[in-house]
């Protein structure tokens, strides 16, 4: 059906496929082709339609002279081109060009269209901002800065829960649909997140042990990659790369399974209805040439100038909305960017139509039938060699198209700054790799000129002969949009391989390197961070960056609380406590846990209780135990000595004691410590001389300490 829409839209077959019959031309209009001659100078816009035919009796082949040669016509299959004894596709054909005609009908509808447009998008953005903002506050946003943050070690209550699940399927649905700029990839990572944490719950292996469930949160985030892009290797890498803290190699072959039954539920799904996993299948007839080289590099440039501005400004933006009166209006400020969105969207049909049909439009290699302005080129060749058309002069829909898409690159730059980070579920994948398409196809089409009107260049006339296909403009947008998504994120290995399982390009491999690697040294000039590092650090998450090195020679000491001066650190006893004293401890701080000692005099660690564990077993003590009172002595050793009549009955917590918290001496050096941090997903670290505690380091303080040697304020790192 596609291959007939373009041909009724097609200006390169418009002029001269149906009345060209009637009249021979020169034979510089004619295209040979085995067994027939078609003239492509056609001066009507449609093909005749059943009544015109009926009229007119030499259409069917007055141009060839004798209708045995039109029956061969018929008969013979043609490159590329459907036969015409299809009738259910004329009459598809002649609809479509009615359709056409009604859409032409004058102001009016145009007007009415507009306003439709406009109020369906605010209507669905408005759903999509209510929900979450009433049922689950935290369905906002991609959600891989806080995947990255929970693979961490950092608990996050509630958002990998069953609401957040439901309220971000639904509304990720609504936002993508509200024509706002933004991608449904990012999100889909958060919601198979969430369905791996629910699934923990299920067996007691996983819900008690938290690196276990940290593992599977790994291999869900893969398995969303994987049914976002149709990349089960690519999202595999991707969580390798980009979301997890610790990757053993069971986690990986695990991951490797997930993403494959991903992949394989998806392709039985169908959801592109091409019968193929990737979003924007591609194929190119023509190879690079090494000198492309340079304009893919120009590419890699460009979109890590764009990463560097668009990680900046947005930043800027966000903190700007977390610090005034805006942050308290969400509703209304997805409202108006919305409304704005869709004013400005409508008139261009680049930015009408949906991010992901415009990739695929600006990927596409244009062939005989397209229908696109893009493809809008004057036909200038004698033949035809299968599937490939020779580089052509640009027509006038090529120069049209090209002013709407600069518009839309510079309305995509400007309009996803204000997006992202907005109170509706919202990712970056998409609208990055919409700028990086543009753009290369802006570049591609220049080049594509160049060489047709000064092949005889040097830098042209040792691969490019007049009137062969040298330049392929679609294969420019599918390097720019590596390069800008590149920039944003700054991934390498699972971008690349992301890139070419979404495409299908893989002799195309050395270009995509080429540009993500040099996007990625640009933007790292102009700014360490990636998008998701820089959201991770203004929401204040205690995250601790693995691909940085701590190159400082300070020890434990210099970092552990408490300092001199302040007050003693709060302990529990193992034998000499009573309940009243542990509520009271509980109620006068906010500390997560409690180092437990012999007595107050030795010091001497025993072992480490979380307070979450040590309220829940006060609390069923008083409810279920008899006779335990204020007064209950509570013991964290393995027996209790015997206790005097008439004196109440003791309580032993030994069982939710942790014997083996994880110590450091005084003396260590904080590079490894830092190291033990990152690679263990640590909260809190404990630190002892010869067997007696000294002092507690908590994940905040190495961030702190970090801050301070990079001469920054440490109590600039909030948390939040």
């Amino acid at each position: 059906m596609a291959m007939w829409h373009g041909a009724v839209d097609n200006r390169g077959f418009q002029q001269g496929s149906f009345n060209s019959f009637q009249t021979s031309s020169s034979d510089e209009d004619l295209m040979d082709i085995p067994g027939t001659a078609m003239d492509f100078s056609m001066r009507d816009d449609v093909p005749p339609l059943d009544g015109e035919i009926e009229e007119d009796k030499s259409y069917n082949g007055g141009g060839l002279g004798s209708s045995h040669r039109m029956m061969d016509f018929l008969e013979e299959p043609i490159p590329g081109v459907g036969t015409y004894d299809d009738f259910n596709t004329i009459d598809w054909v002649r609809e479509k060009s009615r359709d056409r005609d009604r859409h032409r009908e004058g102001a009016f509808a145009y007007i009415v269209n507009y306003f439709m447009y406009v109020l369906w998008a605010l209507l669905f953005a408005f759903l999509a901002v209510s929900l979450v903002k009433v049922f689950a506050p935290y369905a906002c946003g991609s959600g891989i800065p806080e995947i990255k943050t929970i693979l961490s070690g950092f608990i996050i209550r509630g958002y990998l829960g069953k609401w957040t699940l439901i309220i971000k399927t639904i509304t990720l649905v609504l936002a993508v649909s509200s024509g706002l700029s933004l991608g449904k990839e990012g999100p889909l990572v958060h919601v198979a997140c969430c369905c791996g944490n629910i699934l923990c719950h299920c067996f007691n292996k996983y819900r008690k042990n938290e690196a276990k469930r940290r593992e599977v949160l790994s291999a869900a985030a893969a398995a969303g990659v994987s049914v976002a892009f149709g990349a089960p290797i690519g999202g595999v890498l991707f969580s390798l790369e980009e979301v997890s803290y610790y990757f053993p190699l069971k986690t990986l072959w695990r991951s490797f399974f997930a993403a494959l039954v991903a992949a394989f539920t998806l392709r039985s799904i169908n959801p592109f209805g091409n019968s193929r996993l990737v979003l924007f299948y591609v194929e190119f007839h023509t190879p690079w040439h090494l000198f492309e080289l340079v304009p893919f590099i120009l590419l890699g440039i460009f979109g890590g100038l764009w990463g560097a501005l668009f990680i900046r400004t947005n930043i800027a933006w966000c903190r700007k909305r977390k610090t005034t009166q805006l942050g308290k209006y969400p509703v209304i400020e997805v409202l108006v960017v919305t409304a704005i969105t869709a004013i400005l969207a409508f008139p261009n049909e680049y930015t009408r139509m949906s991010t992901s049909e415009l990739i695929s439009e600006l990927f596409n290699d244009c062939g005989l039938l397209d229908s696109s302005k893009l493809c809008d080129y004057e036909n200038r060749f004698n033949t035809s060699r299968g599937d490939e058309l020779p580089d052509r002069p640009a027509g006038v829909g090529v120069y049209s198209a090209m002013w709407q898409l600069a518009l839309t690159l510079i309305m995509k730059i400007v309009i996803t700054i204000f997006t992202f980070g907005m109170k509706v579920p919202s990712g970056l994948f998409i609208p990055s790799m919409a700028v990086g398409a543009i753009a290369g196809r802006l570049l591609g089409v220049g080049m594509e000129q160049l060489a047709y009107y000064h092949h005889d260049w040097a830098i042209f006339n040792s691969w490019c002969s007049q009137g062969a296909d040298c330049i392929t403009p679609g294969l420019y947008a599918m390097v720019g949009a590596a390069a800008c998504l590149g920039g944003v994120t700054r991934m390498t290995v699972s971008l690349v391989v992301i890139m070419f399982e979404l495409t299908g390009g893989l002799e195309y491999i050395v270009p995509l390197m080429a540009a993500a690697m040099t996007s990625k040294w640009v933007a790292d000039a102009l700014g360490r961070e990636g998008i998701y590092d820089a959201h991770i650090r203004l929401n204040g998450y205690p995250f601790l960056e693995a691909k940085e090195e701590f190159a400082h020679k300070t020890l434990a000491m210099d970092v552990m609380k408490p300092r001199r001066n302040d007050p003693s650190l709060t302990v529990l006893t193992q034998d000499s406590m009573t309940v009243e004293d542990v509520e009271t401890i509980i109620t006068e701080t906010t500390y997560s846990g409690f180092p437990v000692v012999v007595s107050r005099e030795s010091q001497r660690l025993v072992g480490f209780v979380l307070r979450r564990d040590l309220i829940i077993s006060v609390e069923n003590a008083r409810k279920k135990q008899d006779g335990v009172v204020s007064t209950s002595i509570i013991y964290f050793t393995e027996h209790s000595p015997p206790m005097p009549p008439y004196t109440p009955p003791t309580l032993k917590l030994r069982n939710i004691l942790d014997l083996s918290p994880f110590t450091v001496t005084d003396l260590t050096p904080m590079e490894i410590v830092v190291d033990i941090f990152r690679k263990l997903g640590l909260r809190q670290c404990l630190v002892t001389h010869n067997g007696r505690l000294l002092g507690i380091i908590t994940k905040k303080d190495v961030l702190k300490h970090i801050a301070q040697m990079a001469n920054q304020d440490p109590d600039s790192i909030l948390f939040n």
